[in-house]
């Protein structure tokens, strides 16, 4: 297991994939933290994507999962902390690469626009991917302003 801990946020346009990887992650063993939303009732992405990814930024889990309807807004909003690399993973091969290379410590799933086997893909690229390091560490070392 590459990762132990894990926190989680979406809004009401994510939450029944949330809810989903949730339960993924619990049954793989992982520790999970749910940042909200806790229901289907409409509700504002970056009430609960900033304190998941503080969370993430301060070390108190090592990646996170944020989910949306297209993934785009609460993507923007994790994306504003400067120690969060966020990708928007819409199918595994992207999940795949942004850890790969982009040692993306946030995956972003949109989730009005992947099935439930695609979510599972994605979440198993994420958490089983390493960074490989090398030039892509030299790139990683310029995204913060």
């Amino acid at each position: 297991m590459l990762f132990k801990s894990i926190a989680l946020a979406a809004d009401h346009a994510g939450f029944p994939t949330k809810e989903l990887v949730k339960n993924y992650l619990l049954e793989l063993g992982y520790v999970v933290k749910d940042f909200g939303t806790h229901s289907s009732d409409s509700t504002d992405y970056a009430d609960y994507a900033h304190p998941m990814a503080a969370a993430v930024e301060a070390g108190e889990f090592e990646i996170g999962f944020s989910i949306c309807g297209s993934g785009n807004g609460i993507n923007m909003t994790v994306n504003k902390h400067q120690g969060i690399r966020a990708a928007l993973c819409w199918k595994e091969e992207i999940s795949y690469m942004a850890r790969l290379h982009n040692d993306a410590n946030v995956c972003t799933i949109p989730g009005r626009y992947v099935t439930e086997a695609e979510a599972k893909a994605i979440v198993d690229k994420f958490v089983n991917t390493e960074f490989e390091g090398g030039r892509h560490q030299n790139r990683i070392d310029k995204i913060p302003l």
